[in-house]
This record gives structure tokens, sequence and C-alpha cells, in this order.
């Protein structure tokens, strides 16, 4: 796997996951494994095949998440420039065509959360966005089309 950048406190957010996934999930499941086992004949248990299903769906997100971990890097945010849009910077943009004006954070993927307007660096958007300074306007193909947006403001991501 490659290398993923996260901040400390996605760092930290997905080690509390491991540890939350392995220690009260997995007790969760080898319980409900047990307890279906005890209900007799495995062949025609359907509360056992859907508690071992579940089992292999955990270890896969557990042994996913812990290949992120290894492999994470964390960000130095006293390091990161405002003077261009990249990795951990809040950028302020006017949609030329709506006059819209709307703002994203940029972050690592396993950071990215819409809700909170926070986009993943991959992301067309922040892909188009990268390097660009405040006033630049830039064309970035998304799948809905062509959107024109303004920088207007880049600052640290709080």
């Amino acid at each position: 796997m490659a290398v993923s950048y996260m901040t400390e406190d996605g760092y930290k957010k997905l080690q509390q996951e491991i540890e939350y996934l392995e220690t009260v999930e997995r007790p969760r499941i080898s319980q409900q494994i047990a307890e279906a086992r005890d209900k007799g004949d495995l062949s025609e248990n359907a509360e056992y095949d859907a508690a071992k299903e579940a089992q292999g769906m955990l270890e896969m997100k557990i042994s996913q998440l812990k290949e992120l971990f290894i492999n994470a890097r964390i960000l130095d945010e006293s390091r990161i420039n405002t003077d261009t849009v990249q990795i951990l910077t809040t950028v302020t943009l006017l949609n030329v065509k709506t006059k819209q004006v709307f703002d994203y954070t940029i972050v690592s993927d396993s950071e990215a959360n819409l809700k909170e307007r926070k986009i993943s660096v991959s992301t067309p958007i922040a892909k188009g966005l990268l390097g660009k300074r405040e006033g630049e306007v830039v064309d970035i193909t998304v799948p809905a089309g062509v959107l024109t947006l303004q920088v207007q403001k880049i600052e640290l991501a709080k």
C-alpha cells in the first residue's frame, strides 16, 4: 500500500478505531459465533453463517486499517505554506458561473468527509486546485462537467 499522509489527529483517530474494533467488536462477534454454534447443526444455521460472515468482514477491515496505520506519515502542520493550495489548507472558492462562494479543506484520503467540507487530496477538485494561488482561475473537469473556480483565499486548515 502507498504512503498515506494525515494529520496527527487523524492518526490518533485511526489508532482508536483499530483498538475499538479489536477490543470491542471482535469479542462481540466471537460471542455471537459461540451462541450460534451452541444452537446445534451448523449446516443449516443462518445465525452462525451471518456471524462468520460478519467476522470475516471485521477482520478484513482491521487488516486494511492496520495497513493504512503502518504506512501513515504524519504531516507537520507548522510547515504548511499558505501561498498555494496544498494538503491541510482551507481554500475559499468562487464558482465563476454561479457566483456561489464555498470552501473546502484539502485532507488525506483517510480523513475526507464531505459533510465537514473536507475533500481528499486525490479528488478531481483538489487535484485541480493544488499549487494554485489566490486570485487564480482554474477549470476543473468533474463527472458533472467543467467547473470554473477562482481561488479567493487560502488559509491553514483548522
